[in-house]
């Protein structure tokens, strides 16, 4: 599935990377500037459709890398990070 860039916005600030449209919350992340992820979520109806890639991507470009995973990571998180080769 390909994500219409026009049907969201993205917007950062002091640690976390917000998607959203005009009604809802789509994901978000909470990262540190060594790159660590401390915390993602994606709304339930938004997942499996590459939002939660764009997210670490946008962390990727502010920090200029992706450092650990900070734990909890629930067994969905973790099949999402293997699956774009972070775990």
């Amino acid at each position: 599935m390909t994500i219409d860039k026009n049907s969201y916005q993205i917007d950062i600030s002091d640690g976390i990377v917000l998607i959203k449209n005009q009604n809802t919350t789509i994901a978000y992340c909470r990262f540190l500037d060594s790159g660590d992820i401390e915390y993602i979520c994606v709304n339930l109806a938004y997942r499996r459709q590459g939002y939660g890639k764009i997210l670490i991507d946008e962390v990727k470009k502010i920090t200029g890398k992706i450092g650990k995973i900070h734990e909890p990571i629930s067994p969905l998180g973790s099949q999402f990070f293997k699956g774009i080769g972070i775990l």
